[in-house]
């Protein structure tokens, strides 16, 4: 009996591994090293393509034709030779200044209409924030022509007439987003409402509340808009190609696409081109990659 009792208490200790627990963590390391395998090989065939193209930047035309996977000497002279030909200095400041405000107004839109949802009680909030989600829904290509018309002055009058070939055409359509909204209406739920309470006491309302209490504490989930919305506004092709007839107002990607029908065969020049307008994107990643994640897991799907 006395040995019965202590080998139930090894057991509880720990001290005694049965065979089913040997087998259990057999089976543990083998799916966990089969889980690592799969993401190591998907991260290995999503990043080849970019470490060919970055390598294909330092080539000499004659190694591209040969499909050589590394330059004998890299070509640095290759990045001055983009820039140059295919006036992404222009092209360049375009993005910048289009990027950014666009980001202003959407950072503003997304901030004021996350905290009155999730915050402020109003008739017809539900319906309105159901069918704000209903809009995410749509595909872009849908909206295309609309906002085109829109863009135009088709449908309502416009200051100034037609929009197209203006910064306004490139910037207002992107200043609000149903996914930034319900990503910060969804961050800005979970705060405690005694911290408002307490904030009242004090004589504060909804917008000093919102600027000295509730920005400081959302800076991860503001980061994740900040970001997304940078490589949207960044990486947009398509809309810019529609509304701009002239260089004036034409964003990187753009000029890019241009460089690329003009080049023709030179394939380490617009691989150069194509690092160019991706460098500015990873750097920001790169700088924001804790907040971008944190942002992701701590907004939560309270409802």
């Amino acid at each position: 009996m006395a040995d019965s009792a202590q080998t139930k208490e090894r057991k509880a200790s720990g001290q005694i591994v049965t065979k089913s627990d040997v087998i259990y963590r057999i089976l543990r390391t083998v799916g966990q090293s089969a889980l690592y395998l799969a993401l190591t090989a998907g991260a290995v065939v999503a990043i080849i393509p970019f470490l060919y193209m970055i390598s294909t930047s330092f080539m000499t035309l004659g190694e591209t034709i040969t499909r050589q996977l590394i330059p004998e000497v890299l070509q640095y002279s290759n990045y001055v030779t983009a820039w140059n030909e295919a006036r992404f200095a222009k092209y360049f400041l375009n993005s910048v200044v289009i990027t950014l405000t666009t980001l202003a107004g959407l950072l503003l839109t997304s901030i004021l209409a996350g905290y009155a949802f999730a915050r402020i009680q109003f008739p017809g909030r539900g319906i309105i924030f159901s069918i704000m989600l209903a809009t995410m829904m749509i595909p872009e290509s849908v909206l295309m022509i609309p906002n085109f018309l829109l863009i135009r002055g088709d449908i309502i009058p416009l200051p100034g007439g037609s929009w197209l070939n203006t910064l306004q055409a490139l910037t207002v359509p992107f200043m609000a987003s149903a996914f930034s909204i319900f990503l910060l209406r969804q961050f800005f739920a979970t705060i405690p409402y005694e911290l408002f309470d307490a904030a009242r006491i004090d004589g504060a309302g909804h917008l000093r509340f919102l600027v000295q209490i509730v920005l400081p504490i959302s800076r991860a989930p503001i980061m994740t808009v900040f970001l997304l919305g940078f490589i949207g506004s960044w990486n947009a092709f398509l809309w810019p190609l529609l509304v701009t007839t002239r260089e004036t107002w034409r964003p990187l990607m753009v000029g890019l696409w241009t460089f690329v029908s003009e080049a023709g065969p030179e394939t380490h020049l617009q691989m150069a081109g194509a690092v160019i307008t991706m460098v500015p994107i990873l750097v920001l990643y790169f700088l924001t990659q804790k907040q971008f994640t944190e942002g992701i897991a701590t907004s939560g799907l309270k409802g």
